[in-house]
């Protein structure tokens, strides 16, 4: 006799599966859209959350973090849109062009549609019901996995941006795409940055939550000798769950850096694929940990071309119970000869309640290359401290100094000092903040 096995579904399992049946119907894009919904929905369903018996989320365990599936966001007030508009202030003095979306919609009237030559900026939602054909070509394709997080996200994706930058364009002003929550409810946005031969654009996402779950994503495709650069900030008081799928052609600069502070779950994961040859890119990353938040960054770098150069460096500060997570995996593809790719993670701990736990990885399966990885986990130097406090600097002060220095060396490797100078004054923000 032959027992059946049944998984039983959580209840946060459950309400997801009653939202997809309820929107399906609703959400927008139709054909070819609605079948990759329905293929993702299905994929989803049959994991549920991930849990640790799950590899790449062992250290994330949704299963037991997520009691509930909160329901879909619905449009949001004037003084939603409001507020949102004040969130990129950090980056006034870099006058950057300003996207708006708000509980999971892109608000045209508080963004700066300016037409400009060489760039085209929409809606993501809008472009699924007309059938936009760069949609059409690059979502859910740009990189391939069986993620569930990304699944559930492509299944109930709503809106977004999906910008456009032409072959040779520089673009001039950094775009600053704000995603605001304001509502107790759930979102799923999705964006799209497709950026051609030999362009240039900064990007700048700000998410900021209170108790909306978030589960967003941006697909990124760069072509033959672009520049990219990326910077990803996030401040969430529930569930957070990022991805960015990246799609990187030969002889390009691509740079990207995730900093998170103040948030309660985070899981930022990014897949990027480095498709042509000769390309340079530094991906990186500031957590900074306090009370019992949990900060997840996960990579998976795939070299699949000859004479790739990456840097993977991240850094986190935990006090109190905190708990960061680092996950990166390097694959040197069969035929990436000449690849150069190393990956450092970094944590400081100020109590003997946090914890750090690092998983760095390599699969190559080419004989002509330069790979490696490390991690630390440890305190502050004693003599260090020792040092300062012998010359009348109090000892929290002393503290201080040392964890800037820290978290500034890891700020001072993004390429733009334009940049540098808002994530260093969020940092010395947090630091004042522990008293």
């Amino acid at each position: 006799m032959t027992a059946e096995v049944r998984t039983i579904k959580t209840a946060a399992e459950q309400a997801l599966a009653e939202t997809y049946a309820k929107a399906k119907g609703t959400l927008p894009g139709a054909g070819t859209i609605a079948t990759l919904r329905d293929a993702a929905f299905r994929q989803f369903d049959a994991q549920g959350l991930p849990h640790r018996r799950v590899e790449e989320w062992k250290y994330t365990d949704l299963r037991a973090l997520v009691r509930d599936a909160k329901p879909l966001a619905a449009p949001p007030d004037a003084s939603a849109k409001a507020t949102a508009g004040k969130i990129a202030a950090p980056f006034s003095a870099l006058k950057p062009r300003q996207l708006t979306v708000v509980d999971g919609m892109f608000v045209a009237d508080q963004s700066d549609l300016t037409a400009e030559a060489g760039l085209r900026i929409g809606s993501m939602s809008e472009a699924l019901v007309r059938g936009d054909a760069l949609v059409a070509a690059h979502v859910g394709k740009v990189f391939e996995t069986a993620d569930p997080a990304l699944a559930l996200n492509t299944s109930l994706m709503g809106d977004g941006a999906v910008i456009h930058v032409a072959a040779g364009t520089q673009v001039a002003r950094p775009i600053a795409l704000i995603f605001a929550g304001t509502q107790d409810a759930a979102v799923f946005t999705r964006s799209l940055v497709v950026v051609d031969k030999g362009a240039t654009v900064t990007l700048i996402e700000i998410h900021e939550s209170g108790s909306t779950q978030v589960n967003t994503a941006l697909e990124l495709v760069a072509g033959e000798g672009a520049r990219v650069d990326h910077l990803k900030i996030t401040r969430a008081g529930a569930l957070h769950l990022s991805t960015l799928l990246a799609r990187i052609g030969a002889r390009t600069a691509f740079n990207s850096f995730a900093f998170t502070r103040d948030s309660t779950l985070v899981r930022n994961q990014s897949f990027v694929r480095f498709a042509g040859g000769n390309t340079e890119a530094a991906i990186g990353g500031l957590s900074l940990l306090k009370g019992k938040e949990h900060v997840d960054n996960t990579l998976v770098i795939e070299h699949a071309a000859v004479g790739g150069v990456s840097r993977e460096r991240f850094r986190s500060v935990l006090e109190e119970q905190g708990r960061a997570v680092f996950q990166g995996k390097i694959i040197v593809a069969p035929g990436a000869q000449q690849t150069d790719a190393k990956m450092l993670s970094n944590a400081l701990l100020l109590s003997d309640d946090a914890e750090a736990d690092n998983k760095p990885e390599l699969e190559i399966f080419a004989d002509d290359v330069q790979c490696g990885h490390g991690a630390t986990a440890g305190a502050l130097d004693e003599e260090l401290l020792f040092y300062l406090r012998a010359r009348g600097i109090p000892r929290q002060e002393a503290e201080a100094l040392l964890v800037q220095a820290f978290v500034g060396e890891v700020i001072d490797s993004l390429p733009q000092d334009s940049l540098r100078e808002p994530l260093m004054n969020a940092a010395v923000e947090w630091l004042r903040a522990r008293g």
